[in-house]
């Protein structure tokens, strides 16, 4: 892959961007809300006075899904993003540089030792609030956390849809987006991934969720989808 950069073009969601380089490669990028900080070693690139970091979809599922054909992300400037299993940060940096400073990012872990990475990269984005939580009990962090325009769910947990449904009842706004990553292998491990995906939506469409798509996440993620559904309350 060539180190030159030869363009970034703005893709169709908001916010996110394509690096492209002099040998044709083309990588996922997002403006660096936090100039001069990296996350996860992602490459940052600078065209017209502008700082990008690549986004790898190896590393998050919200890029694997974008690379993967999702219709909308609902993450936009100035969007209320929920987040549940925020972990060391790598989605949620990617998050906070969409949403920018006129949104905010509240990212949920349950990890003591996972957080305090979360934190240091909160350090340097206003916009990112670490919360030391269990996602199965959001009563304890409702203080916490306004109206979600967007609740992400990636906790890789036998009733993680059940926890994104609990969640939304608390914080989703009517008409909010859901985004939930479904790790098959954490459910049921004797099923067909694609019937477990189904299963699972299901679930949302019986708790007045509108399920817009499911992708599936090869090769990014093996036995993953993203489900993008809306909240009707």
């Amino acid at each position: 892959m060539s180190e030159l950069l030869d363009t970034v073009k703005k893709t169709e969601m908001e916010n996110v961007y394509e690096c492209v380089y002099v040998d044709g490669t083309v990588r996922l990028c997002t403006k660096n809300l936090a100039k001069g900080f990296t996350v996860y070693g992602e490459r940052t690139v600078n065209y017209d006075g502008v700082e990008y970091r690549e986004w790898n979809a190896f590393r998050s599922k919200l890029a694997g899904a974008i690379l993967k054909g999702l219709k909308e992300n609902p993450v936009k400037k100035g969007s209320k993003v929920l987040y549940l299993g925020a972990a060391s940060g790598t989605t949620p940096s990617h998050i906070s540089d969409i949403v920018e400073n006129e949104g905010k990012v509240y990212g949920v872990e349950f990890s003591p030792r996972v957080v305090r990475e979360l934190i240091l990269v909160a350090q340097h984005r206003p916009n990112l609030f670490p919360i030391l939580a269990d996602a199965r009990f959001p009563q304890n962090y409702s203080s916490l956390v306004e109206d979600a325009d967007v609740l992400y769910v990636d906790i890789a947990q036998p009733d993680q849809t059940d926890i994104a449904i609990y969640n939304a009842r608390y914080f989703l706004k009517d008409n909010g987006h859901l985004l939930l990553a479904i790790k098959a292998r954490s459910i049921d491990v004797t099923k067909d991934p694609t019937e477990v995906f189904k299963a699972e939506a299901e679930k949302l469409r019986n708790e007045g969720f509108d399920i817009m798509q499911i992708v599936n996440l090869n090769p990014y993620d093996k036995d993953h989808a993203m489900v993008l559904a809306k909240f009707k309350g």
